[in-house]
């Protein structure tokens, strides 16, 4: 009887039980930041309904609420990002890796999530500065309304280092082999 998955061994040791701590752990704390900026979304929505109403029905446009739509905008879809990749919700050209099975799918779905991790953290790591620099400036957004948006900016290395773990969570799991290979999947 041929095993598929790479990891399938001592899954009972010390060793394995810390791994698997910490893949549960950073996949539940993209998936607190993924419900959190679902959530955050239905703030834009009262935003833009006001802006419409007080510049159509009262000819008082506000300098606001584009905005600062915008802004909880950026975070919505950065922080979702981590978690959307553990449920596979992310476009995917899989016209290669669909026709493979066993082992050579095995390792076609650890090499992606292994590049999705080297991108993530290269971005995390060269965001990192430009955060801090905005930080420093106290940036505003150069807008009639003007907002501080320097620590907006740090949603962006984190983001994309939430991804970078969640990446090499995924690996791990596919090297298990519990990786179930179907869109959408949930865990």
């Amino acid at each position: 009887m041929r095993r598929l998955p790479l990891l399938s061994e001592n899954r009972n040791g010390l060793a394995a039980t810390l791994m698997n701590a910490v893949c549960v752990f950073i996949t539940g704390v993209n998936r607190i930041l993924f419900m959190i900026a679902a959530a955050a979304i239905f703030a834009v929505v009262p935003m833009l309904l006001y802006e419409v109403v007080a510049r159509y029905a009262f000819d008082a446009p506000t300098v606001w609420a584009m905005e600062a739509s915008t802004l909880v905008f950026g975070p919505h879809f950065m922080l979702a990002g981590p978690y959307l990749l553990h449920l596979k919700g992310h476009v995917a050209v899989d016209i290669f890796s669909a026709k493979l099975s066993g082992v050579p799918h095995l390792i076609a779905g650890i090499f992606t999530h292994l590049v999705v991790a080297v991108f993530a953290g290269v971005f995390a790591v060269v965001s990192w500065p430009l955060a801090m620099n905005a930080y420093g400036l106290g940036e505003t957004s150069f807008s009639a309304w003007n907002p501080p948006i320097w620590w907006l900016k740090f949603i962006v290395p984190l983001s994309f280092a939430l991804l970078f773990a969640q990446a090499l969570v995924e690996c791990i799991r596919a090297a298990r082999g519990e990786d179930s290979g179907e869109i959408g999947a949930e865990a």
